[in-house]
């Protein structure tokens, strides 16, 4: 049974108080369950809206209320089935996108010509010209016979396209028409301004049309934006679809295609998983280079680093708190921060012996900032609505701590993402190479325990000094989780049993170096390079794990200095989506020190 009223309507009309009565409206609506679109401006009015007939009513009883909107007009449709999906109301420059300025409607618009008047002239044969200023996709449904299309495909173009009509300039009466007038409220003006002769509008647009006079002198439907796609000269929904990704009206064999996908794609706009990934590194590469193009983190700026109070600190002075909390800082150091009133509360200077409670999240200010630079040549590897792979450069800290912030990896990537990226696995600042982000908390959910049940393959690529005796072999060594003063890890009884199975690739003519395969069996902070260096083989570059088993404090090498000779090539895990088995690889990286050792790739990958 048809039980449900579509609306469609507007009013130019100067309207103020836009948030207030954008709350207003939204209220309203949710408590009639009216769901829809309303565009609210400075300008006026626009809906399109659908719920039952009391609610409906009981809607426009509350609009007209008030007197600027006493005579707002709708034109009604019914279907049996709910249009929309959710209720909006939106604040927006203009109720119909135009962009140009010096258009008024609420004061002039041109000569407005009755459905019914139009129909006596197409009768009679009157010379006309009928314009469709609508958009093409739009036009493909359906448009009055001999009509001359705009050829436009946003309303925005309109401007242009009107350069292009001046032949349409001659004794005939010019009526244009779209879906249901607001678009002629301003096309019409703006062709006048133009130099265009007796313009006409359609009074209501085609919708009304249908309404008075039925479908004489129509071929086809008409498009409407909502989830019924058309209706026809009767104002009933048809069975027309459109691919509401790319637009394109779809005809029956268009739809049984593989390639249609509601609300994603059809035949004209579908695009191989390679295209779409093709499309998605083109598109990110672009976004990155604006990104690093300065690094963020290398032109100062002030930054505010957070400073979260445990239990242990509640009630304490803040001298105190911030002393023991971040001892390796110093309390002279603090002392005098937070004199300089660098330790902020809620945008306020703290003093030394303020009380801090717990939870509360301070704020410690670093004005000038300045980082070390990094390679901020970050690339997409693969993207689809679960994961994002990249392959990470080095030197790139993975998240901001110590010297760094803004020059890290998951804030530069934060730049182009609308939503927190959440990583699954962690590279050291010196290793490049393959690097998994979850797009949401669910796929983190399945993600993130097949790094922790460590039933992810992972295949490293390193560059070490020496020889190793046997082409294949296994570390089989613990490693302590406690870091030394240097940072660093060690070989220790006392830590977790680790695992790291290698293979030869090649070998230099001298034998001072060697091209390893890498494969980790579990996932210990410096593993590879750990159980690398104790064997007698550590990577070459690295810049604390040194030869003849010495080790350094430095742990992040400058962008000046030649490359750790650590790669993360491979990772395979079962897709959260598909479950099926996806593997990335991250190409392999130009490392000066291997064309002196005289070893390639090139020699050694069908061996990897």
């Amino acid at each position: 049974m048809t039980d449900i009223v579509n609306i469609a309507g507007y009013q130019f009309v100067s309207l103020d108080r836009l948030a207030e009565r954008r709350a207003d409206l939204l209220r309203e609506c949710r408590e009639r369950f009216i769901k829809g679109t309303i565009l609210l401006s400075s300008e006026g009015i626009n809906l399109f809206l659908a719920g039952s007939r009391n609610a409906i009513d009981g809607f426009l009883e509350y609009l007209r209320g008030e007197e600027a909107l006493r005579d707002f007009h709708v034109k009604e449709s019914l279907s049996d089935r709910q249009p929309f999906n959710r209720i909006l109301v939106r604040l927006k420059k203009e109720i119909i996108a135009f962009g140009i300025d010096g258009i008024d409607p609420q004061h002039r618009t041109s000569p407005k010509l009755k459905p019914r008047e139009l129909k006596n002239w197409l009768d009679e044969g009157k010379p006309v010209t009928l314009l469709d200023v609508r958009n093409n996709y739009e036009v493909e449904l359906g448009t009055f016979s001999n009509a001359v299309v705009a050829d436009i495909d946003h309303f925005r173009q309109f401007p242009d396209a009107v350069k292009e009509m001046q032949s349409l300039n001659n004794e005939a009466p010019i009526v244009m028409f779209c879906t249901g007038g607001i678009r002629c409220e301003k096309a019409g003006p703006f062709m006048e301004q133009a130099g265009f002769d007796s313009i006409f509008q359609l009074d209501g647009g085609i919708l009304q049309y249908f309404e008075d006079c039925g479908g004489e002198h129509y071929d086809g439907d008409c498009f409407v934006f909502d989830q019924r796609v058309a209706v026809d000269p009767q104002l009933q929904e048809t069975d027309a679809e459109v691919c509401f990704a790319c637009q394109a009206v779809l005809k029956p064999e268009d739809i049984a295609s593989s390639e249609y996908v509601a609300g994603e794609s059809c035949p004209y706009c579908y695009k191989t998983p390679e295209e779409r990934q093709q499309m998605y590194r083109s598109m990110r590469a672009m976004q990155l280079r604006a990104v690093v193009d300065p690094l963020p983190g290398s032109v100062p700026y002030d930054n505010f680093r957070p400073l979260n109070v445990p239990r242990r600190f509640d009630r304490r002075p803040l001298i105190d708190f911030l002393s023991e909390f971040h001892p390796h800082i110093g309390r002279d150091v603090w002392h005098s921060r937070i004199e300089q009133g660098f330790i902020l509360l809620n945008e306020k200077a703290m003093g030394l012996q303020e009380l801090v409670r717990e939870g509360q999240r301070l704020e410690h200010l670093l004005p000038a900032t300045v980082e070390p630079d990094v390679d901020g040549g970050i690339e997409l590897i693969y993207e689809d609505d679960c994961l994002v792979v990249v392959n990470k450069p080095a030197p790139l800290p993975m998240h901001p701590s110590g010297r760094f912030n803004r020059n890290t990896l998951t804030w530069l990537l934060g730049q182009i993402y609308d939503h927190q990226l959440r990583v699954a696995h962690r590279l050291d600042a010196n290793t490049s190479g393959v690097v998994v982000f979850s797009r949401t908390r669910k796929v983190a959910s399945s993600v993130q325990p097949q790094f922790e049940k460590q039933t992810v393959s992972k295949r490293y690529i390193a560059l070490v000094h020496g020889c190793p005796t046997q082409a294949e072999f296994t570390i089989d060594l613990p490693i302590t989780d406690q870091p030394t003063i240097a940072g660093g890890r060690r070989v220790s009884d006392s830590g977790k049993q680790c695992r790291t199975d290698c293979r030869v690739l090649a070998t230099s003519e001298c034998g001072e170096y060697s091209l390893l395969e890498a494969i980790p069996r579990t996932g210990r902070t410096n593993q590879i390079r750990i159980h690398l260096w104790h064997q007698g083989h550590p990577v070459v570059g690295d810049p604390t794990y040194l030869l003849d088993k010495q080790m350094a404090a430095t742990q992040t090498l400058s962008i000046h200095d030649e490359p750790m000779c650590l790669h993360a090539w491979q990772i395979g895990l079962v897709h959260p989506e598909s479950e099926a088995m996806i593997q990335f690889t991250a190409p392999l990286p130009d490392w000066p020190q291997m064309e002196r050792a005289g070893i390639s790739f090139a020699g050694s990958q069908s061996q990897a």
